[in-house]
């Protein structure tokens, strides 16, 4: 259950030190006139136009896809994140650079309250590819997403509580 598995992953005590929000980023700063490899993702299904957007790209691994950024760090592998403000108006995108072209996952975190963590009454989470939710987080190769040479467009749907145990897109 994805309720249960981001309460775990939460609480879960680490041996590494705690995740910085910075970690990540300037890996995956997008650079005018920078040809790629990076990932331009488009956040559809905005709950409100408030708090932070935050993408990130992990290895398209199962055990890695959604691990603890530090381990994947302190190991060599592939972890980019992306943070801005919610902008109060379309279109919403998040560029993030990539190390290579190749197959990776991908993750956006709404943060309503723009916090580094994740809410599960509040909060809203999306992945590449866009899998049904319901009540578990998705396998690393649902949510992933082929970058290319170039700038990879790729469009993610957030997905927020719906009523106890899943997530769903927000109903218009």
């Amino acid at each position: 259950m994805i309720l249960l598995t981001v309460a775990l992953l939460a609480a879960t005590p680490s041996a590494t030190l705690a995740s910085t929000p910075a970690l990540g980023t300037e890996a995956a700063r997008c650079r005018p006139h920078e040809p790629g490899p990076a990932i331009l993702v488009t956040v559809d299904g905005l709950k409100d136009r408030v708090g932070k957007l935050r993408a990130e790209i992990y290895p398209a691994v199962d055990g890695e896809f959604l691990a603890d950024d530090n381990v994947l760090v302190a190991q060599g592998k592939t972890f980019r994140r992306a943070v801005i403000a919610v902008p109060p108006t379309s279109p919403v995108q998040l560029c993030l650079r990539v190390p290579a072209a190749g197959t990776y996952a991908l993750s956006v975190v709404h943060a309503r309250s723009g916090g580094h963590g994740f809410s599960l009454l509040h909060d809203g989470i999306g992945f590449a590819s866009n899998p049904r939710l319901g009540h578990s987080k998705p396998d690393a190769d649902q949510a992933r997403v082929v970058a290319h040479a170039g700038i990879t467009p790729t469009t993610v749907v957030m997905n927020y509580r719906s009523g106890l145990f899943s997530f769903a897109p927000i109903k218009r």
